[in-house]
């Protein structure tokens, strides 16, 4: 198979037309067009070349304020966010930020903390075990971030449901899902998180541990690159950036294995599969349906322009499913042949940090389910995701133990 030359321009869809059907409509246009526009002027790519492409081409820059910005959003918590935290910066800045983080999150580190997320995991299922119906999604899939990060932060477990409260709130502004009705909960979940992970850091100067936090904390102390403001929110984009995704990808990952009873029964035949399956599910059904990027130079693409300044989305929903990358993209494939590193966590040096602690996340949340004494099923229902671009929404799934 081979894309066709473009006999058009790219079309321009509105948000009802792209959100109704995505997979259909990229596939409907990915074999003719590079792009799609959208109705608020943002180009969605398409093509799995060009996504990996233009993931790492410094003709695009990732996005820092300037979405904020055009929403009317000049000063506050969000801004004051935005403006200090590594995922809305670039070049060195954004390298001296990560910097102190990275060495806390290497995948070696994050497999010692393996054996805790089972024992959580495992310990969320034998609690609900006995329900009438336990909610797959509130329940369990977003215990699993926020009891791991807990562990990993050393917060008390008294304090777990307002960070989780807290977490939630403010990681919309990683979504396309918000309005201006929604500023002031965001604004105000944004100081008391800021002002939350202020106190951990300094009770860790105060006390220090043998903990990823206490790491943090000194790497910080003994670098001087890093604003008092710079520091905390790193901590804080940390706890954003794994949260809402992995809740989603837990609850998606379990809904596509329950609609293939073979292939569940084969996982739980051979825990070797639960590393392929996770992958796969992330390919099939990506909790992160696009990156967002800035255009700093005018792109060309195939004769059609892509302008300086223009908002560009780098559909991973459509990439991974891109039949010139995956042959039988629709299929849920365990032995697909597949990337070192998978598409949806970005590429270059925006890849996601916590790719790591996603991965054992994911992992040991469906070994938990995969091993339980009962067995799961989830009746007449079916996994319903939406959205076609950013973190997408997944709804509840009422799961029974038989």
């Amino acid at each position: 198979m081979t894309y066709s030359s473009p006999v058009a321009s790219p079309p321009v869809l509105g948000f009802r037309e792209l959100n109704a059907q995505p997979h259909e409509t990229f596939a409907e246009y990915r074999s003719i067009v590079p792009f799609l526009k959208r109705e608020d002027g943002a180009h969605l790519l398409l093509r799995g070349h060009d996504v990996q492409r233009f993931v790492k081409d410094p003709k695009t820059k990732q996005l820092e304020t300037e979405l904020l910005y055009a929403r009317g959003i000049t000063a506050g918590p969000l801004v004051e966010l935005a403006a200090n935290s590594m995922l809305f910066s670039n070049g060195e800045v954004h390298r001296r930020r990560r910097q102190a983080m990275a060495k806390c999150f290497s995948f070696s580190l994050m497999e010692h903390v393996r054996p805790e997320v089972r024992r959580l995991a495992q310990g969320i299922i034998d609690s609900h075990a006995y329900a009438e119906g336990f909610k797959l999604r509130d329940d369990f899939a977003a215990a699993i971030p926020a009891v791991t990060l807990a562990a990993i932060l050393g917060i008390s477990q008294s304090d777990i449901p307002l960070f989780t409260s807290l977490a939630y709130r403010v990681s919309k502004v990683l979504t396309t899902s918000w309005g201006a009705e929604d500023v002031p909960e965001m604004e105000e979940a944004t100081r008391q998180l800021v002002s939350y992970c202020e106190d951990l850091m300094a009770e860790r100067r105060r006390e220090p541990q043998d903990d990823f936090l206490s790491r943090y904390v000194a790497s910080v102390d003994a670098n001087a690159d890093l604003s008092p403001a710079e520091a905390v929110m790193q901590l804080v984009s940390v706890v954003l950036g794994g949260t809402d995704t992995t809740r989603a990808a837990i609850v998606i990952q379990t809904g596509l294995l329950l609609e293939r009873p073979d292939i569940w029964s084969a996982i739980q035949e051979n825990d070797n599969l639960i590393a392929p399956a996770v992958a796969e599910s992330l390919r099939l059904e990506p909790a992160v349906a696009s990156i967002p990027r800035l255009v700093v130079e005018d792109i060309d693409i195939e004769g059609h322009m892509i302008p300086r300044g223009s908002v560009l989305l780098l559909s991973t929903m459509s990439a991974l499913r891109d039949p010139l990358q995956f042959p039988h993209p629709g299929e849920f494939d365990l032995h697909r042949e597949r990337p070192r590193w998978h598409p949806v966590y970005g590429d270059g040096e925006h890849r996601c940090l916590g790719q790591a602690l996603a991965q054992v996340e994911l992992e040991e949340a469906l070994r938990a389910l995969i091993k339980s004494r009962r067995s799961l099923r989830m009746d007449n229902q079916t996994l319903r995701v939406s959205g076609h671009a950013g973190i997408r929404q997944v709804e509840e799934i009422i799961v029974q133990f038989a």
